[in-house]
């Protein structure tokens, strides 16, 4: 069974205060960007299409519980969320994922993703591949965008700064190494090229506007730096259910 990986001392959490103005306060949240999911040692695999057709459909399978769970997330910032103008904007966020009506959403799409893998859309509802490691991180994710003050709950969405890139990447890979998978399937990753920038856009906006103090901008790079941990732990999890 695959180690779960250890981060270095220079990618490990930090509350430093970023120095006085906004264009410091940003840089600090996108030098979290070293600590991105992409570089885990089983994205790294993925990329480099060293992945088995088992190792692909495992993650593919427990990554639906974190997509099936963006939804339940946004929620839970909405419901905490005094400004109807966020609000207004940020409730896209949901519709993008749950779509309209039936068929529809980015739900929809990873469920296709995950038929063209070679999985049925029954095996991955019912959570039957799901490991422990990945439900109690994506689980402390929700819970943590429900109790935290909101305004810490979006800073945590900022991992968007650094999904674009990830996005593109991740879709070459597959129509280059994977491409058993039918391309159709890959509908999620191209939408979310246009998505995740729009969308981490908006978050910056808030949390800019909102995070002025230098406590207020140490909580949240502290909320952005426990999301880069909830997403490399998901990693963990899948690495060490799919070991090479």
């Amino acid at each position: 069974m695959t180690a779960v990986t250890t981060r270095t001392a220079a990618t490990s959490r930090t509350t430093a205060i970023p120095r006085p103005g906004t264009d410091d306060f940003v840089e600090a949240l996108r030098a979290h960007s070293r600590r991105y999911h992409d570089q885990h040692p089983f994205h790294v695999r993925m990329n480099a299409g060293r992945l088995s057709h088992a190792q692909l459909r495992g993650w593919v399978a427990n990554r639906f519980y974190y997509q099936e769970n963006i939804p339940r997330k946004d929620a839970a910032i909405l419901s905490n969320c005094p400004d109807p103008e966020v609000r207004r904007r940020w409730i896209r966020r949901i519709v993008d994922h749950d779509g309209t009506a039936a068929g529809e959403g980015g739900i929809e799409a990873w469920l296709r993703l995950g038929e063209a893998a070679g999985l049925s859309r029954e095996e991955i509802r019912d959570h039957r591949h799901l490991v422990p490691g990945v439900r109690f991180a994506v689980d402390a994710y929700v819970s943590f965008t429900r109790t935290r003050p909101w305004v810490e709950a979006v800073a945590s969405s900022l991992t968007e700064l650094f999904a674009p890139d990830l996005m593109a990447e991740r879709l070459a890979a597959f129509e280059r190494w994977y491409r058993w998978i039918d391309p159709a399937g890959l509908a999620y990753f191209r939408a979310r090229l246009e998505q995740a920038p729009r969308d981490c856009e908006h978050a910056l906006e808030v949390v800019t506007e909102h995070c002025v103090s230098e406590e207020s901008r140490a909580r949240a790079l502290d909320a952005l730096s426990f999301k880069c941990d909830v997403l490399w732990s998901l990693m963990d999890a899948v690495d060490q259910a799919y070991p090479e």
